[in-house]
């Protein structure tokens, strides 16, 4: 496809797989797993850095940690695991629908799921990124103490965490913070990467907010074209499932077309679900019966990482 004609693509394609969304099912969204009476957790955190490490920040409230959800009991083997980054353009943290809903959901599906607090602005990159790949160094490596398969780690990010998750997952190795003693044995590539309304590209389509954020007010274009997931996808990136609305305003969905099309050239495994309509930042949706659904649409993909 020629340059020209493929961004001409990207532009218009929105409305048509907004029509046509890739996604027909008509199965009733999955409840939040808190409404679930005999869900039974055992919840853990973890610092990610050590006592009086300038990692942690100024906050305490908002020093970097995992918040691990562990189904109570026994299970026949282990567990699949998902670290899940909620979103915020690098601001802040969507902690709650974008974060705990989904660990608490995965976990009454017999996952071991965890949160991550991450640095946001002031703090720039390396910081972020940083957290992200100690929180999935740190769970790999404690596997065997949550019960956990070590070879079937998920990532999940929204929005800003989206960005951050693909980062992760197409380029695992592009900072080693001094302080993250599992750096040099320990691998951060997730197994798979959940993509919700992500922001992908620092390119023509990208969220400017997200932009400034993590790499300040003006980004060199090697730093833009760096941090552009749809650039890095190779094959050894993972399986991805992204979830988009056709008329997101906030992060135009064109990003979701760019690293699905990154993907296809590269025989990565993906699975995109476009929905006409959605409000950015609308997490399970369990409020809008158009999109309510993308739940069990993502289930589905996971089904042989349940243990119910």
């Amino acid at each position: 496809m020629k340059e020209n004609s493929r961004r001409m693509f990207l532009k218009t394609s929105s409305l048509s797989l907004g029509v046509l969304s890739t996604c027909s099912f008509s199965a009733l969204a999955v409840p939040a797993a808190e409404d679930e009476p005999n869900l039974q957790l055992e919840e853990i955190t973890i610092n990610l850095w050590a006592e009086g490490s300038k990692n942690n920040g100024t906050d305490p409230g908002k020093r970097p940690n995992l918040v691990i959800y562990k189904p109570k009991g026994s299970a026949a083997g282990k567990r699949a695991a998902m670290v899940v980054c909620p979103g915020g353009g690098y601001g802040m943290l969507a902690s709650d629908h974008e974060g705990i809903q989904f660990a608490r959901l995965f976990a009454s599906k017999g996952m071991v799921a965890a949160v991550l607090t991450y640095r946001v602005a002031p703090n720039k990159f390396p910081a972020p990124y940083a957290d992200a790949v100690r929180a999935m160094r740190i769970v790999r490596s404690r596997a065997a103490e949550f019960g956990i398969d070590p070879s079937r780690i998920g990532l999940m990010g929204f929005s800003a965490g989206g960005h951050l998750a693909s980062t992760v997952a197409t380029q695992p190795e592009l900072y080693k913070d001094p302080e993250d003693d599992l750096a040099a044995t320990v691998s951060a590539r997730p197994d798979r990467v959940v993509l919700g309304y992500p922001v992908i590209t620092f390119g023509e389509f990208t969220h400017a907010g997200s932009v400034k954020n993590l790499l300040g007010d003006h980004p060199t274009q090697e730093q833009r074209q760096q941090f552009s997931g749809e650039l890095h996808v190779g094959p050894q990136t993972p399986p991805a499932f992204i979830f988009h609305t056709a008329d997101d305003g906030a992060v135009p969905v064109q990003n979701a077309f760019l690293f699905a099309e990154a993907c296809v050239k590269h025989k990565v495994p993906v699975a995109l679900h476009v929905y006409p309509r959605g409000k950015h930042g609308v997490g399970a949706a369990l409020d809008n019966p158009e999109l309510s659904g993308w739940t069990e649409v993502l289930l589905r993909w996971l089904a042989d990482w349940q243990r119910v």
